[in-house]
């Protein structure tokens, strides 16, 4: 999950801040693929699309795809906070692209413990930046009950453990990597008594649908942030730093937070944080 950490989940105010550029990153190639193959259900499944969007915060996933699929569409907004529920269903689009109309219902539970049931009578299951969140065990329990109700499923913006800082940190080099090194860990931090996947999570969700039978497509969704991304950029910094903090005492140098978000504030950093997009789909049944 590409955020700052805090005690609270997600804020608002975060996540609407982040939307732009998780727009811009997502793969409109896979998006593009996913209206094809369910404009191409066959006749007998119904023409209304049911999606569910797992941990839909403030209903940013929906925004994006709903207008580019076919006909009309009915959502279900899975996420643990109902604040986030309620505001992901009041600001889902209302129409398709053709018109059709959009619907929306709102299931506040874990969504790691969804199974084939849940998901019955899904045409496709989206998420966005949640995969790694989730533990080996998680993940393999989403393939499985995808594979249930055998709907695709687009997975957006897991992270995949690379930042590229421009201009690089002048007195040592090394100190970038450093400190991406320790927030990567941090990632993989043990909560409770679950180890998350962090920058693994993309690759396991891979490995647990190929296996289970599906083809998965994966493509590069990199964030890039300039000049006109500032104040992304500076809460995006602050989490970063402050997980590696927390990682690793020392990390990062006194000076290196300082400076690196007056260049931020200043729209002098330009960064780069790499995501990868799955895309699953299942084969044709045989006859």
């Amino acid at each position: 999950m590409t955020r700052p950490p805090d005690d609270e989940g997600f804020s608002p105010d975060w996540l609407a801040l982040r939307e732009p550029a998780d727009a811009r990153a997502r793969s409109g190639e896979l998006a593009a693929r996913l209206a094809d193959l369910l404009a191409s259900r066959p006749a007998g499944t119904g023409r209304r699309l049911v999606v569910h969007d797992l941990g839909c915060g403030t209903g940013s996933m929906g925004r994006w795809l709903a207008p580019t699929l076919p006909g009309p569409q009915h959502w279900v907004l899975h996420d643990r906070d109902p604040d986030l529920l309620a505001r992901a269903a009041a600001t889902l689009p209302r129409a398709a692209a053709d018109g059709s109309p959009v619907t929306a219902e709102a299931r506040v539970g874990d969504l790691t413990r969804l199974d084939g049931a849940d998901l019955a009578g899904a045409a496709v299951v989206t998420a966005s930046a949640l995969l790694d969140l989730f533990t080996t065990a998680d993940v393999d329990r989403l393939a499985a009950a995808c594979a249930t109700a055998r709907c695709p499923a687009l997975l957006t913006l897991s992270v995949a453990g690379r930042v590229e800082l421009t201009p690089a940190w002048p007195i040592d080099a090394a100190i970038d990597a450093a400190v991406g090194a320790a927030f990567d860990a941090h990632q993989r931090r043990e909560a409770g008594e679950r180890r998350l996947l962090g920058p693994d999570a993309g690759p396991a969700a891979a490995a647990a649908f190929s296996a289970l039978g599906a083809a998965v497509e994966i493509r590069p969704t990199p964030w890039q942030l300039g000049p006109d991304d500032a104040a992304l950029t500076v809460e995006w910094l602050r989490g970063w730093l402050a997980a590696a903090a927390e990682q690793q005492r020392g990390l990062p140098p006194p000076d290196y937070r300082e400076l690196r978000l007056a260049q931020a504030a200043a729209g002098r950093l330009a960064v780069v944080v790499h995501h990868v997009d799955l895309l699953v789909t299942w084969p044709a049944p045989t006859s």
